[in-house]
């Protein structure tokens, strides 16, 4: 006759999700951010315009890409206090500092465009 091992209720958490999930949603926030300052900072102030198109574009696309990226950081945010994830706190705090960043950024942009 086969044992089988009972799950321990302490350690098993039906109701939270997968953190796999979660620390993808973080990793595509981070890497959308990342993008973000990439075209705003590298590619449309130094790149296009040297190579003599695109100037005058990156404040414009630095808006939109910066509330996708803000959009993202609050979904990893909520995903990961969602499922008690043990660096939830060090994320939440990463991601905060991060909208907070891309806010004064999106400001700094939309006085470009104005």
């Amino acid at each position: 006759m086969a044992v089988t091992a009972a799950a321990d209720p302490a350690t098993s958490r039906p109701d939270r999700p997968d953190a796999a999930p979660t620390e993808r949603v973080f990793s595509l926030s981070v890497v959308v951010s990342g993008i973000r300052c990439f075209l705003a900072y590298v590619l449309f102030p130094w790149l296009l315009p040297a190579a003599g198109i695109a100037s005058g574009v990156g404040s414009g696309l630095g808006l939109t890409i910066g509330a996708v990226a803000i959009v993202f950081n609050v979904l990893s945010i909520r995903r990961f206090q969602r499922t008690g994830h043990r660096w939830r706190w060090l994320i939440t705090a990463l991601n905060s500092g991060i909208i907070v960043l891309l806010t004064v950024l999106m400001v700094i942009d939309l006085n470009d465009l104005l």
